[in-house]
């Protein structure tokens, strides 16, 4: 091939998408951060300290206040004298563990009921969309909150089965609305009336026709929907519907802070910037991926 018919072939659909994933410095600023914060979940409870023990002699003044931003301990501690970095650390790991199981569970349910409710049509997809409209007609955290209170009391086997199955069991909505919708206008393009024609099956169909032609759309919704875990699980553990003690939250961080607001700022501000920097980080990553796979859907 010569040189100049190299230099006018056409880059292929994958390098065009990092191209312009690539040029987007938010989407680069937020996979940046989301490295860091996932770096720091995996690796980052091997040199941090103890989260759950209490250190009275050297976490406490002598009159029994949380100690502030020091050497050995840089984000100070909190009122039983632990650690606050090493319960961060410890936290973004729970974060992480309990958001990416919910995550899987909701991209589960949305994937496959928005696969065959578009697929189907007609009555089959008449009765998920209405599903899905009663699942809607909750309100988000109302129905989390009354789901995760359940749970709580089933007594399941592992303590963060109550977190991950109320979150996965209600966010599954959105994945499924928009894959139908993707769905529907794929199922009579030429590639699947071919299919059809050599007596491919529904399920044949689906699995190895149109779900390729939607994994870009499922990449972006369960990247911005992790950040919505983020957020939804501190708001689970703030109100103590969360994964229980000993294990180290963010939001449950929050809520024993927020008495020493004055005294001991820090026990609310490094929670509250870990989940602020997390929830835009994936954000962020997830609006560039957006941009990357489906240019035609920037808005």
């Amino acid at each position: 091939m010569t040189e100049g018919a190299s230099a006018t072939r056409p880059s292929s659909p994958r390098r065009r998408a990092w191209r312009r994933f690539a040029a987007n410095r938010g989407a680069l600023v937020g996979g940046g951060i989301v490295l860091v914060i996932i770096g720091l979940a995996l690796f980052g409870p091997w040199f941090a300290g103890d989260p759950s023990t209490p250190d009275i002699d050297n976490g406490l003044s002598v009159v029994g206040a949380p100690l502030g931003p020091r050497a050995g301990a840089w984000l100070g501690s909190d009122p039983l004298g632990r650690d606050v970095w090493a319960r961060i650390i410890h936290g973004a790991a729970v974060s992480l563990e309990v958001s990416l199981v919910a995550s899987l569970i909701a991209l589960t349910l949305g994937l496959a009921i928005g696969l065959v409710a578009g697929y189907a049509g007609g009555l089959v997809d008449t009765v998920l969309m209405r599903f899905v409209d009663l699942v809607l007609a909750f309100p988000f955290l109302l129905l989390a909150l009354l789901l995760a209170a359940l749970l709580r009391e089933a007594h399941l086997s592992s303590a963060n089965a109550p977190v991950f199955i109320t979150l996965g069991v209600v966010s599954w909505t959105t994945m499924a609305r928009v894959i139908r919708g993707k769905v529907q206008s794929l199922r009579e393009a030429e590639f699947v009336h071919a299919a059809r024609a050599i007596g491919a099956g529904p399920v044949r169909i689906l699995v190895r026709h149109l779900l390729p032609n939607v994994i870009g759309v499922v990449v972006v919704l369960a990247t911005i929907g992790f950040a919505q875990m983020i957020l939804a699980e501190s708001v689970l553990s703030y109100v103590g519907l969360g994964p229980p003690p000993p294990a180290a939250t963010w939001g449950r961080m929050l809520y024993e802070g927020q008495a020493y607001y004055r005294t001991a700022p820090w026990l609310i501000i490094a929670p509250g910037v870990a989940i602020l920097l997390t929830v835009v980080g994936f954000n962020l990553l997830g609006e560039g991926l957006r941009d990357a796979l489906d240019p035609k859907d920037r808005r």
